[in-house]
């Protein structure tokens, strides 16, 4: 196996320096792009669920109530914390998907996380179409 690079090196103030060629397309790792409510609803989520499994309240609608948030928007919430490990990580380092926002997030999820990333895959191919 045989790999090649099209560059050249040249000498410049006692420096080398890696020349591409003109016609190279260039490439950049993607800027992230934080979504702070996405951010702020996956942090709210896990927030809720650690005070639902410590027992501080009894219940979602008792927790709802000390919150003073919709009991119905709240279990969506709650659903952020099914997301998958890759996803949750993308989304707090601001690499989520392009296209993917917090109302399709608060729809229903799959519970596996391999279609989940299937999913995000190909809403983020959608959403880049013109």
């Amino acid at each position: 196996m045989v790999v090649s690079i099209p560059i050249s090196f040249r000498r410049q103030g006692g420096r080398r320096r890696v020349v591409t060629p003109a016609n190279a397309e260039t490439w950049s790792p993607p800027q992230p792009r934080v979504d702070n409510t996405l951010i702020k609803a996956v942090v709210r989520a896990h927030r809720w669920r650690n005070m639902l499994e410590s027992n501080l309240f009894r219940s979602v609608r008792e927790l709802a109530k000390a919150e003073k948030i919709n009991e119905s928007y709240m279990c969506r919430v709650l659903r952020l914390t099914l997301l998958s490990p890759a996803i949750t990580e993308a989304i707090l380092n601001g690499l989520q998907p392009d296209g993917l926002g917090l109302a399709q997030l608060l729809r229903s999820i799959p519970a596996e996380w391999n279609q989940q990333q299937a999913l995000f895959s190909t809403s983020a191919r959608k959403a880049e179409r013109p």
